[in-house]
């Protein structure tokens, strides 16, 4: 702590022992500033407290008997205004870095800055830009922020598995989202399983890893498509790789074509008893199990002889065969299409 500082407390103290009055509010402003001021230079508290005490001991070796106690009331007033000034001014660095962080990340993930300037900002947040990240974003029931336990929960598992690596943890729409680089997918499978875990069953979604500035918001952009895609098809699984679910945006990207491919493929079932949802379900349970005929009738809490009389149904009225490969692929993508549009209950 500087000189000047240290000698204007000791003049207050000096000034003050011999009457024991109250410092003044001149007094306690220039000790709240002396904080703020120390603060602002990165000095420590415990350390700065450490060097009041010991200038006020020199003070107290001069004083007689009955000043001892004046002293010990101005050093506990002069010291709780000093640290007032220091932890003012901590705040306000931490207010400041949390709004610089949280700048950092609306623009990392949206695009919105030069890419330049924002790999420079990046390296304070110990991401370097020059390499490929992929993202992971976690999506739970309720919504989350930078003070949750979720959070708090997942990153402290992070920084206890991972340590200081080039990783970052945010919050942003209520989702909780992690940007790892490229080549450590350990970190984001790592990261799914505690958000999942913090989030009480909520979905996570990893984005593709691509280089630059541009590609984290790129991979975040897969990763927010991933659980919209999710939620429309109604997939099951916890943990989405948008590697894994291309073909959903190249078979759904003219929904023009695969609207016309539902109403003719998909359109005579409404003619069954019950209309189309029973069979469509029956369809669905049939493909994602493998076509095995038995874990889908499990799966629909049929028996086999029920799910078989549906695929004939099913048969018979498109005029394609579920069992046939040949046909197979357009009965799938006709029902991927119906999920994706939302069939039979919305027409298309």
């Amino acid at each position: 702590m500087a000189g000047d500082a240290l000698e204007g407390y000791v003049r207050i103290l000096s000034d003050v022992c011999p009457t024991g009055r109250r410092l003044t509010r001149d007094e306690l402003e220039f000790l709240r500033a002396q904080g703020e001021r120390a603060a602002e230079e990165g000095e420590g508290l415990r350390v700065l407290v450490r060097q009041h005490l010991a200038a006020a001991r020199e003070v107290g070796a001069g004083l007689p008997a009955t000043g001892t106690d004046r002293l010990l009331v101005a050093v506990e007033q002069a010291i709780d205004a000093f640290a007032e000034g220091h932890e003012r001014a901590q705040r306000l660095a931490v207010r400041r870095e949390e709004a610089a962080r949280r700048e950092f990340i609306d623009d990392l993930l949206y695009g919105r800055s030069d890419l330049g300037r924002l790999a420079e900002r990046a390296v304070r947040f110990g991401l370097l830009l020059s390499h490929a990240h992929a993202v992971a974003v976690a999506q739970g029931g309720p919504a989350v922020d930078d003070t949750h336990p979720a959070t708090r929960q997942v990153t402290s598992a992070l920084v206890a598995r991972f340590g200081e690596r080039s990783i970052l943890l945010a919050t942003k729409e209520g989702r909780l989202i992690c940007v790892a680089p490229g080549d450590q997918d350990d970190v984001l499978t790592f990261f799914a399983k505690q958000a999942y875990a913090a989030t009480e069953g909520g979905r996570v979604a990893i984005g593709r890893a691509h280089p630059g500035a541009g590609g984290v918001v790129h991979s975040y952009e897969e990763a927010l498509n991933a659980l919209d895609l999710a939620d429309r098809l109604e997939l099951d699984d916890p943990v989405l790789r948008a590697a894994d679910l291309l073909v959903y945006p190249v078979l759904t990207r003219d929904r023009q074509a695969m609207a016309d491919l539902v109403r003719h493929t998909l359109g005579p079932l409404r003619d069954a008893r019950g209309g189309a949802q029973p069979l469509v379900d029956t369809l669905n349970a049939y493909f994602d199990s493998g076509c095995v005929a038995a874990e889908a009738a499990r799966r629909l809490n049929l028996s086999v002889r029920a799910l078989t009389y549906r695929l004939e149904r099913i048969r018979t009225l498109t005029g394609t065969d579920p069992a046939d490969p040949v046909h197979r692929y357009t009965l799938q993508t006709a029902v991927i299409g119906a999920r994706f549009l939302g069939w039979p209950d919305n027409e298309v």
